[in-house]
């Protein structure tokens, strides 16, 4: 059986990794899948918190978070070809709609 605090950790670095590329990476869709990937990462801290405490929340969470995770890419994803189709580019640093 794997410890909990293997999976917290993995957790915690797959977060990381999601915040870095959220950071640095300048595409929209890079920025969209590092978001989907925090999101992952504390969906897989809930589970091994509710599997150490043998109670079901966490898991519960976990549900809501992929419901909040599913509506999210469906209107993330509206916006990025919206986005595309006005500006030809997925680069945030050259949309900047609000601006003018």
């Amino acid at each position: 059986m794997v410890p909990t605090a293997y999976y917290l950790v993995l957790g915690a670095v797959l977060f990381c990794i999601g915040i870095a590329s959220f950071l640095i990476r300048r595409s929209v869709i890079t920025i969209f899948m590092s978001i989907e990937l925090m999101l992952n990462a504390v969906n897989l801290t809930f589970v091994a918190f509710a599997h150490m405490w043998g109670q079901v929340s966490g898991q519960i969470f976990v549900f809501f978070v992929m419901v909040v995770a599913a509506a999210e890419a469906a209107v993330g994803l509206a916006i990025i070809i919206a986005l595309f189709r006005v500006r030809q580019t997925l680069n945030v640093d050259q949309v900047n709609l609000l601006k003018n």
